[in-house]
């Protein structure tokens, strides 16, 4: 079977690109996210299965590695690692700038994405619903049971292994990671159900391990085959060890599944690594194994130079798909990541470092690998016994994998149903426009409008139009002239809105006017020094309050309009939006005179006020706090002067309780926060 007749499905998260190591830290995640950007940019999304790999769970970390080792992996924070410093030595991590393996935030969570990625990508295998498996994520091969190591935390690759050998006898996996997969060769170290074959650089390298002489324990000796190497591998001598020694491998093993940690790091000018290894040397080994139709799992690795990293990984997908994609890099591509800024180029040029490995020496290393390869008999097989529980991947209800919670569930529950307009409740209503059906809205909207033009309302909430809550507005005031203030709003006079004949249907109870009146604060009355033409005047309202009730005027009275004195006239005006969010700002009940101001223009038409008098006995006095400052009436201007407060004043005594026997001064009050 040709590469480009398999079905090929690739695992991805953009979670994955948000964790971070630190920023002296050479492993960066973001890397995965550059190769997905390539990815999509050559339009390779639409020739595979796309998935979001679902997090593996506690439970399923726990199948291969200690369970007070994934605890304190879900536990440790930068924020709390102090707690934690003893199991941070046993288990070796350490603090970010500090460590391979720091404590970063999102540990956790960034070790089930990438984990969840390979573990779904061996259950798609196991379910026979894909020939290849792409996860960029994983491939994290220095992680052991109870031990962090080489800036993994999570082995990946052993548990993806595991749900593999849940419906396969055997299963290989090849390492072309420059560093030694000591985490999975320790694993399976002792088994013959599994094979590891790592190509990798040895000596004083990290992690040290991976001696040709190697070979496995028990059950798994000669299932454990280590190529140790020198640094300056090129594209041939890879080539004339990888390919005999994978033939004889097949042969001799018959593996049912493959898993590949196709670590980046073995390609020319790594960052951390030695190798001299082209694109196409680096993928010709990817193919070589997807040929013998074997099911396939490719996973990452190392990579720590991340332009060829998304190069290396974007260019073998293309492969696995049966692609060769042009050495332009397309021009999306660029513009999201310009981190191409070198060639603009997909391919990348090795350098002319010399090969230390002699063909002498490899043929010593090739012909002892061969060796102990020939000793194994035939293939093993596995003995009969109760199969595990298989990995169930759930159906994803989203629609899109760049938007997480959306499709039509989220809709049912976002917008209210049509039938739900039958209601009285006004809590059964929100005032946000995406909470009723569009059409239902835009209805209403009309209506609203409508009466705004038959009322000669100007709704407040829209930015240049004074009404309730404006900058500007406007008083009436018994003299029948109109004064407008700058920093306070109005709490006008709205009589019942009568229902016009055209209207085709009554809105909802959000959008009813409401009838109110003018509001003076609990337990305050004005000061007894107002002018006689305000208190007149407010003499007339009280009275006219009490004859008319909550509106304060007379059947058929309304309130005084632009045009002339209060008196029967066109409606006033009429919100037929009151939004229950914003209350109505306080009137204004007399001018305010800032210390080292010039005296404004006199505001002593104000609001309706009540008849001035002594004030009653019952009203207690107000304490002032120390941090505020307190209210002086001058008594000549009749202004109010904002003074500090002084700490030293004796404490006032109780309102008719004066020494003198004269009223007390009024309460004093704080400024009027504008």
């Amino acid at each position: 079977m040709s590469l480009k007749n398999k079905t090929v499905a690739y695992f991805y998260d953009e979670e994955i690109g948000n964790f971070s190591y630190g920023t002296t830290n050479p492993m960066r995640p973001h890397r995965v996210r550059l190769t997905h950007s390539l990815v999509d940019s050559y339009g390779l999304g639409t020739k595979m299965l796309v998935n979001r790999p679902q997090p593996s769970s506690a439970d399923e970390l726990e199948r291969f590695h200690a369970d007070e080792y994934v605890n304190f992996l879900s536990s440790v924070t930068p924020d709390n690692q102090d707690e934690y410093l003893a199991q941070m030595r046993r288990f070796n991590l350490g603090c970010l700038g500090e460590a391979d393996c720091p404590v970063f935030d999102g540990l956790f969570e960034y070790c089930q994405i990438y984990t969840g990625g390979s573990v779904n990508s061996a259950a798609l295998m196991n379910d026979k619903q894909a020939d290849i498996c792409l996860n960029w994520s994983g491939g994290l091969h220095h992680a052991k049971k109870a031990e962090a190591s080489g800036f993994c935390f999570v082995n990946d690759i052993v548990l993806a292994i595991l749900e593999l050998l849940k419906v396969h006898q055997r299963v290989l996996y090849v390492d072309i990671d420059i560093h030694h997969g000591d985490g999975v060769e320790e694993a399976f170290y002792a088994t013959d159900r599994v094979m590891t074959v790592s190509f990798h650089k040895y000596g004083d390298f990290f992690p040290g391990t991976g001696s040709v002489e190697d070979v496995g324990v028990g059950d798994g000796k000669h299932y454990s085959v280590n190529v140790p190497l020198q640094e300056g591998m090129d594209d041939e001598s890879y080539r004339f060890m990888f390919e005999p020694i994978m033939q004889k491998v097949m042969e001799v093993f018959q593996p049912e599944a493959i898993v590949v940690c196709g670590g980046a790091d073995s390609l020319s000018g790594d960052r951390l690594g030695c190798f001299n290894l082209s694109l196409e040397g680096h993928a010709d080994c990817m193919e070589f194994l997807a040929k013998f139709g074997v099911p396939l799992l490719i996973l990452g690795g190392g990579g720590y130079t991340l332009r060829n990293v998304a190069r290396c990984w974007c260019f073998e997908t293309s492969r696995m798909l049966g692609l060769d994609l042009p050495d332009q890099l397309p021009d999306s591509a660029l513009k999201e990541f310009d981190l191409y800024d070198d060639t603009h180029r997909l391919r990348i040029t090795v350098s002319n470092m010399k090969n230390g490995n002699s063909r002498k020496k490899l043929e010593e290393i090739k012909t002892s690998v061969l060796k102990a390869l020939s000793n194994i008999a035939a293939a093993p097989g596995a003995q009969f016994a109760p199969v595990p529980p298989r990995h169930q991947i759930k159906d994803d209800p989203e629609e899109d994998m760049d938007v997480r919670g959306g499709g039509q569930a989220a809709d049912d529950r976002r917008i209210v149903k049509e039938e739900d307009y039958g209601s009285d409740n006004d809590a059964d209503f929100m005032d946000d426009k995406d909470s009723v059906l569009p059409q239902q809205h835009a209805q209403h909207v009309q209506q609203a409008q409508h009466a705004q033009q038959q009322s000669g309302y100007q709704d407040s909430s829209r930015p240049g139009t004074p009404g309730r809550g404006s900058v500007a507005s406007t008083y009436a005031t018994p003299g029948g002239s109109r004064a407008a203030t700058p920093g306070f709003a109005a709490d006008p006079v709205q009589p019942k809105m009568e229902p016009k004949q055209e209207r085709a249907a009554t809105p909802p109870a959000y959008m009813r006017s409401v009838t109110a009146e003018p509001k003076l604060e609990r337990g305050r009355t004005p000061p007894p020094n107002i002018s006689a033409a305000a208190s007149q005047g407010a003499s007339q309202t009280a009275a006219g309050t009490a004859a008319g009730g909550i509106s304060g005027q007379q059947e058929g009275a309304l309130p005084q309009t632009a045009g002339g004195p209060a008196g029967p006239g066109p409606s006033p005006r009429v919100s037929p939006y009151l939004s229950r969010r914003s209350p109505s700002p306080l009137p204004l009940r007399h001018s305010v005179k800032r210390e080292g101001s010039e005296a404004g223009p006199s505001h002593a038409e104000g609001p309706p006020l009540p008849p001035s008098g002594p004030y009653p006995t019952h009203v207690p006095a107000r304490a002032q706090p120390a941090s505020c400052g307190h209210m002086d009436i001058d008594e000549p201007a009749q202004q109010m002067s904002f003074q500090p407060h002084d700490q030293n004043k004796s404490k006032p005594e109780p309102h008719g309780r004066s020494s003198a026997g004269t009223p007390p001064p009024p309460p004093s009050y704080p400024p009027p926060m504008i």
